[in-house]
């Protein structure tokens, strides 16, 4: 049994008990971030912290992320559940409040906590046969910058990509692709340029992106944060997403037509094991 984080102390799973009035519960009045652990280290710590105080700030819930040692959080939870590699969770709500579509009164305690799962995340099989993708229109709230749990129409499109027999959704607007379901979506293009969306509300400013730009940057390789067609997706050299769970993970085909030669791409792949290295060497 897990031992969890909630609201200052630490837990078995079955006695961590959260009010049915809390509005994570019944507004979705609340915010996220999930962060990779390779070698029992974490992953981008810093990053995903400062994402996690603009999504409060944001939501304009009252939680001061300072007060609490979030490392040493982490770090406790990485111990008391032999977590080598995984992920944890940690959200935070607006609090306990009785039913109302108004905040509940200033000085209302948020709800806090944290969890861990294990998972492969370096051997993932995924990554050596690559992703297939369909499109999907994008349906979700406008302000996909902040990391709120309302995540049902991502939920309900990865339920459509399994019935379809493929891996994940992107989602679009009109014909440009905003990002994936839980990731954000890139290409290659033919002249070897990475391609990634752009900043703005219409997608999450996701940590590895953030990461990987900088490492591809590094490297040499010209970055173009713009927006894509699917049509120059499909007809890239390469595609990949980017998340915390996925690293650098390639996509092989969207909408039916296979992407470069179909199979993952030799660029691709080269980015993920420098980001990989990366995550090893600053964890």
């Amino acid at each position: 049994m897990r031992t969890v984080y909630l609201n200052g102390d630490f837990v078995a799973e079955d006695a961590a008990h959260v009010s049915i009035f809390d509005r994570g519960l019944l507004f979705a009045d609340a915010v996220y971030e999930v962060f990779s652990v390779l070698d029992g280290r974490i992953i981008d710590h810093a990053a995903h912290m400062a994402r996690l105080e603009r999504s409060l700030a944001e939501m304009t819930i009252a939680h001061d992320v300072a007060a609490t040692d979030w490392a040493g959080v982490l770090a406790t939870l990485i111990a008391r559940n032999d977590l080598t590699e995984g992920t944890i969770y940690l959200q935070v709500s607006r609090g306990a409040a009785d039913r109302d579509f108004l905040f509940p009164a200033p000085g209302t305690p948020p709800t806090v906590f944290a969890f861990t799962q294990a998972r492969a995340l370096v051997d993932n099989p995924m990554a050596q046969r690559g992703m297939r993708i369909l499109t999907r229109p994008d349906r979700r709230w406008g302000r996909r910058d902040i990391k709120t749990v309302q995540l049902l129409y991502a939920s309900m499109m990865k339920m459509e990509a399994k019935a379809a027999g493929v891996d994940d959704v992107w989602l679009v607007e009109g014909d440009v692709i905003t990002e994936g379901t839980s990731q954000n979506a890139c290409i290659i293009t033919r002249n070897g340029h990475l391609v990634t969306r752009d900043l703005g509300h219409h997608i999450l400013p996701g940590v590895t992106r953030l990461s990987l730009i900088d490492i591809a940057r590094q490297s040499g390789i010209t970055v173009e944060e713009r927006p894509f067609t699917i049509a120059e997706a499909q007809g890239a050299a390469e595609a990949f997403v980017t998340s915390a769970s996925l690293f650098v993970m390639p996509v092989v085909e969207i909408d039916g037509l296979g992407v470069g030669d179909g199979r993952p791409g030799m660029e691709t792949m080269a980015l993920r094991k420098a980001y990989i290295d990366h995550a090893r060497g600053t964890g």
